[in-house]
């Protein structure tokens, strides 16, 4: 079956359900990857020998490779079919999973693990896109969302058990072997049931803009994780090299008829104050499970398993709050449930940094079960905010920029937690001086959990609505005018009329 955006056939309702817990598998499997990789840390610094960094990088290759392909994997799909996009990621995932399995090493870990980001780039912007043009009713679609975000709840719940039983029980190497039948089984059922999709109107591919993304984020990335050990000497070229990028993004994409970052989604208060939210949020969510995992494990002495236990207090709440969040987008809009949000997420993280709240029982819990709250109740009004404000045709990109945005601020925040760390414990062990050296990085996540709550306030007002109505308006206009000029064009070239030329494209 195939389709195009605004011809997308009339699925029952049976049909839709099945479409979305088809896409919520992707998203289970990439979750449950970072969330079972994390209890596996210490194991696997113990196996391969690695440092902190080492450590950090076996987490931001991984979301690095996925924040810069993502925007690339949305646009692609909205070009040349979603569902035909969707299999290759699903493919190449679990291809990448079996192949970190049997990594020698952990410069082949990481490796490998970039291969599976690469599939990974081809799965949760684009089940985002076929979320959007499956579920077209605005409180069916947050609905949808809130269970799409219930996934990662599920995924934070299930994954440190998961993990801790196969690394006490099998070792480290077996985390990666549940992304296999969970891949094979999405694939089976998507090319049986889910329909292709695709924009109305191509768009071009961005060599260069994609090329100044992979520079950014990998040049800001390196920065900041070898920063403690290499100095600022060693990595001030790569963080110049990030600056020249995002100074030639800003300059290069609005030229473009199709640019990899459409900027003018920017122009909707909504969807910027969305963007800056999920760095901010999934920052805090990187720095929080990195500092958590280690301390628990060795500072604590845990084991994997026990330590997963200890993650449940933040799961379960995840989970239950993720479809509450996505029924309160749909009936009263985004603005609560950011609200709710930031003051759980400030909160928890407070408690870290002034009250040490690690060094007792009732402290963790209370300090886990807030960020839970906090986190659940995030992600339905981050992704419905980037998507459900565009034109349709555009769903892929906007999710993709969504999805980028998640990425890059999970990247960003065990770069900088991880980075802080490092320079707090410098040669004293761990179980000494853990602790203290962590406080800084509380604030940062503490300053995180602040944007998501001032933002939230600011950008889910009547002026931020106006914005937004605006900015999808001039994206229809726009893309209206785009795609009569192009079928001008073809018909000017097919009757080998005067003047058929292709006339200059304006953004």
């Amino acid at each position: 079956m195939s389709a195009y955006d605004g011809n997308m056939p009339e699925l029952s309702h049976r049909r839709r359900l099945l479409v979305l817990a088809i896409c919520c598998m992707s998203l289970l499997i990439v979750s449950l990857d970072n969330t079972v990789l994390n209890v596996a840390l210490p194991a696997m610094q113990d196996d391969l020998h690695a440092t902190t960094s080492g450590l950090q990088w076996t987490i931001d290759a991984y979301t690095l490779v996925l924040a810069s392909l993502l925007m690339l994997a949305g646009s692609t799909a909205d070009r040349i079919g979603r569902k035909r996009v969707f299999m290759a990621g699903l493919v190449v995932f679990t291809i990448g999973s079996a192949l970190c399995s049997m990594a020698p090493g952990l410069d082949a870990l990481i490796a490998f693990r970039m291969v599976q980001a690469v599939g990974g780039s081809m799965l949760n912007p684009v089940a985002m896109s076929i979320i959007t043009n499956t579920f077209t009713d605005p409180r069916e679609r947050a609905r949808a969302i809130g269970a799409w975000g219930a996934v990662v709840g599920i995924s934070m719940a299930a994954g440190p058990l998961v993990g801790g039983l196969l690394v006490e029980s099998v070792g480290w190497r077996a985390i990666f072997w549940v992304n296999l039948p969970v891949g094979l089984a999405a694939l089976l059922l998507t090319l049986r049931y889910v329909p292709e999709s695709r924009a109305a109107r191509a768009r071009r591919t961005d060599p260069v803009g994609q090329t100044l993304v992979i520079l950014l984020f990998g040049g800001l990335t390196y920065a900041i994780i070898e920063a403690p050990a290499a100095g600022l000497p060693a990595v001030l070229p790569f963080a110049l090299v990030a600056a020249a990028a995002l100074t030639a993004l800003l300059v290069y994409e609005p030229r473009r008829a199709d640019p990899l970052v459409d900027l003018r989604f920017f122009r909707s208060a909504p969807f910027s104050g969305a963007t800056v939210i999920a760095i901010a949020a999934f920052a805090a969510l990187g720095g929080f499970l990195f500092l958590s995992t280690l301390y628990l494990q060795n500072v604590r002495g845990l084991d994997a398993l026990h330590a997963g236990l200890w993650m449940l207090p933040m799961a379960v709440p995840t989970f239950l709050c993720a479809p509450l969040s996505g029924r309160l987008v749909g009936s009263r809009g985004p603005r609560l449930p950011l609200l709710v949000a930031g003051v759980a997420m400030t909160a928890s993280a407070a408690l870290f940094a002034v009250a040490g709240a690690e060094t007792s029982n009732a402290g963790l819990l209370t300090g886990y079960v807030l960020f839970g709250v906090g986190f659940g109740f995030v992600n339905a009004p981050i992704t419905n905010t980037a998507v459900s404000g565009m034109p349709r045709a555009r769903a892929g990109v906007a999710a993709a920029v969504a999805s980028t945005s998640r990425q890059l601020g999970q990247t960003l925040g065990v770069a900088v937690v991880g980075a802080v760390l490092a320079a707090g414990l410098g040669t004293s062990e761990p179980r000494d001086a853990f602790v203290a050296a962590a406080v800084p990085g509380w604030w940062i996540l503490t300053g995180c959990g602040a944007v998501v709550l001032v933002l939230g306030a600011l950008t889910s007002g009547r002026w931020a609505r106006g914005t937004a109505e605006r900015a999808a308006a001039r994206l229809e206009r726009d893309g209206t005018r785009e795609a009569v000029g192009a079928a001008g064009r073809t018909r000017g070239v097919a009757g080998g009329r005067p003047g058929g030329a292709p006339r200059p494209e304006r953004d």
